[in-house]
Parts: structure tokens; C-alpha cells; sequence
């Protein structure tokens, strides 16, 4: 399941941001479907350049990604019943870090994206004008489908953001929320920052091989 979810964040990074030459889709849904016909086209031929200059990679998602990913609501989410407690400096580090780990852990993953892996399904049930779910089916490399689905918050300034992956019906925000529990009830949150700040993805790895059990 980390596996898909990691292919999740790769395609969020993408689907969520990449060409802006779409500016006319602002809805969740014509976000998605603009970017997932362009995804491939936007990376093809800048594969090895991007792989081998990692800041660059690093750069570019930064730069296609901020704009359009809720960080602060999606930290506070993970933070779960932590958040309550929590100074406002130590939710805003939190999301920092925790972004920036996120980023570096599936960087990579985003250059072997290939055209035509993503299919944006009809909306189903009932629409929300704060809320919503933009339902998509992703073929791996093997051919097997998989849903995954993005959640959107509209803002305070009326832009719609992106802050919840849900793969197979199981969110990350939920899995991390998980792992970041479990970290902070064995030491405290200030200790997890500490780690996300200096170990970065090697934390989240670690957190992970924790859940999983060795």
C-alpha cells in the first residue's frame, strides 16, 4: 500500500500543478483532467537531466506544487489531536517539514510518470461547493487499475487546493496521521520536527518501517 501511495503523492505533485498553459480549468475536476493529459508531455525528454540535478527536481516541484497544495490544513490534519496542542510555531514547522520530506521521499518517482496513466472518472454523488472529491483510475506498471482520489478544500480566497490522496479508500492523511501519533507518544512532537528537519524522507522511511512492523 505505501508503494501506491507513493505513486499517489508522485501523481498528486503532477496532477494537482503542472502546466499552467490550462489557466481556464479552475475547478477540482478540470484541474485534474487539463494536467493528466499534459503530465507526460510536460516531463518527456527531461528525464535524465532531472535525475541527475535532484535540487532542480526539487525546485520545479516547489515551484508547480505550493500554489496548489493545502499544506497547512493537510499538516493539521496529520497532526490529528496534536494540532490542539500545539504552538502556531510549532504547526507551522511541522507543515514545513513534513512537506518537504513528503517531496524529497517521491521526488523521483515523478520522472517515471508515463503518458496515459491516469483516466479522471465522472463525478459521483453529491457536490459541495467547500468540498470535494475528484475520482481517478491509475494504471501501474504492471496494467493494474487503481482508484485514487484527491480531495479539494475550497480557501478563504476562493482557490481551490488539494490536501488528501485516498488510494483503494485509504487516505494519507489517515496513514500518516497514524505514524506521526506513534512517533509523538514515543517522544514528543518537538522531537519529530527535530527529525523531519535533519533526516527529512530517511524519517519518513523509518516511521513507515515502524508501521509495517521491521
Amino acid at each position: 500500500m505505501l508503494r501506491i501511495l507513493g505513486l499517489a503523492f508522485v501523481l498528486l505533485f503532477g496532477v494537482v500543478a503542472l502546466p499552467q498553459a490550462r489557466a481556464a480549468a479552475t475547478d477540482p475536476q478540470g484541474i485534474v483532467q487539463g494536467i493528466a493529459d499534459d503530465l507526460g508531455k510536460a516531463i518527456d525528454g527531461h528525464q535524465a537531466e532531472l535525475k541527475s540535478d535532484r535540487e532542480k527536481l526539487i525546485k520545479v516541484i516547489d515551484g508547480i506544487l505550493l500554489p496548489h497544495f493545502d499544506i497547512d490544513y493537510a499538516s493539521i490534519l496529520v497532526l490529528g489531536q496534536y494540532a490542539r496542542s500545539s504552538s502556531p510555531e510549532q504547526r507551522a514547522r511541522f507543515a514545513k517539514a513534513f512537506y518537504e520530506s513528503i517531496t524529497h521521499r517521491y521526488a523521483e518517482g515523478l520522472l517515471n510518470y508515463t503518458r496515459g496513466r491516469v483516466k479522471v472518472l465522472p463525478t459521483r454523488g453529491e457536490t459541495n461547493d467547500k468540498k470535494t472529491i475528484v475520482r481517478t483510475q491509475v494504471t501501474l506498471d504492471d496494467g493494474k487499475p487503481v482508484a485514487v482520489d484527491y480531495a479539494f478544500r475550497k480557501t478563504a480566497d476562493a482557490q481551490w487546493k488539494a490536501y488528501d490522496v485516498i488510494v483503494e479508500g485509504i487516505s494519507y492523511v489517515t496513514n500518516y496521521r497514524n505514524q506521526v501519533s506513534a512517533e509523538i507518544q514515543k517522544s514528543s512532537l518537538d522531537a519529530l520536527i527535530r527529525r523531519l528537519e535533519t533526516q527529512g524522507a530517511d524519517a519518513l522511511k523509518t516511521m513507515e518501517k515502524d508501521q509495517q512492523g521491521g
